[in-house]
């Protein structure tokens, strides 16, 4: 079975631009390549943080954006997507964190607004193509787009992208996908471009500094108890949104034991602590789950239940409208909420949010 780089006809694209340097040069290299680029800017009017670290999409990373368009020769146009973040990511966001759950908002963000109300609107205004600076690939088999990993496993991002189907992915290009971060920085410095060293921005673009200052004002105080697993009470809490499966600083626990948060129990404001191997997980159900090339049958694939984690091991079975993974060696704080990414070696397969875990 072969597959082929995707290579479409030159024409119009939109590159979603950030201020960052992984997008400008995705604009410098399409316009070298023969189209007709136009930046594109998500506006959220997000607060900048004060971190020093750059926001996404905040005024500076517009104003970036801008001078980037300016030196490459391009249109620029600034659109606002407030309410739309509001509505579709950050609503879904507290949510998830009240119910003690820890979502990813970028893959929501990607799925709902990027590569949703944007690529709707670049299609209004005919506009073929829609370009990011995401390090992944698209090959073709078989006369279907398919998602793939990133030439560069380091920086691979398919896993924000699952939810990409063929359709859609015909209508978009990852200029990046074949680069190293390096070799993007360096293409930056040659073409002097202004952000050529800029710092990447944060992972939650719409959370300007610590996760706890953005939840407390929205999420409030909702106290409860810190339980070991024989369920004494060893602490209190101000709300489960503070807490995720795996944690063990900020517990208040003040003993020399280690201990890990091991289960969220929202229901009845409780976290539940415990020794690190209460925290292994042998597998988990997935629900919402999207495989744009049909479901997988029982078989052996690689899996992703984090960004950040290595990829490991799993048998897969489908269960109704529900998957079930079973981890060939368990795992560490595999969190419901997040989103686990099957693969085939390079190939996405397509995934689903971790619903339940099995210990």
């Amino acid at each position: 079975m072969t597959a082929d780089l995707y290579q479409p006809a030159r024409g119009r694209v939109a590159v979603a631009m950030s201020g960052g340097v992984d997008s400008s040069v995705a604009a410098a290299l399409l316009k070298d390549q023969g189209f007709e680029v136009i930046g594109v800017t998500m506006c959220f009017s997000l607060p900048e943080p004060t971190t020093g670290r750059p926001a996404c999409c905040g005024a500076d990373s517009v104003a970036d954006a801008r001078r980037v368009a300016e030196i490459l020769g391009i249109r620029h146009h600034v659109l606002g997507f407030e309410k739309d973040l509001e509505q579709l990511v950050v609503a879904n966001f507290l949510s998830e964190y009240a119910r003690g759950r820890t979502p990813n908002p970028c893959i929501r963000c990607n799925e709902y607004l990027k590569f949703g109300r944007l690529l709707d609107l670049m299609h209004a205004m005919d506009i073929e193509f829609l370009a990011t600076g995401h390090y992944a690939r698209i090959l073709q088999r078989q006369g279907a787009n398919h998602l793939c990993k990133a030439r560069d496993s380091r920086k691979d991002q398919s896993y924000f992208l699952y939810r990409l189907g063929s359709e859609q992915l015909a209508h978009i290009l990852f200029p990046l996908g074949d680069y190293r971060k390096e070799q993007v920085r360096a293409i930056a410095r040659d073409r002097r471009l202004p952000v050529a060293q800029k710092k990447d921005s944060q992972e939650i673009c719409f959370v300007p500094d610590d996760l706890r200052s953005f939840l407390a004002p929205r999420l409030g105080s909702r106290p409860g108890e810190v339980v070991d697993t024989d369920g004494h009470v060893v602490a209190k809490h101000d709300g489960v949104h503070y807490f995720t499966i795996g944690q063990r600083k900020g517990l208040g626990i003040g003993t020399e034991r280690v201990r890990y948060v091991v289960a969220i129990d929202a229901a009845n404001a409780r976290v539940i602590v415990g020794p690190r191997d209460r925290a292994m997980a042998k597998g988990c159900y997935l629900a919402d789950c999207l495989f744009p090339g049909g479901w997988p049958t029982e078989k052996r694939l690689g899996v992703r239940v984090r960004y950040r984690s290595p990829e490991v091991k799993a048998r897969t079975r489908t269960e109704g409208d529900k998957v079930l993974l079973e981890f060939e060696e368990p795992q560490f704080a595999v969190t419901a909420g997040q989103a686990a990414v099957l693969y085939d070696g390079d190939l996405v397969l397509g995934g689903g949010i971790i619903e339940s875990v099995l210990t």
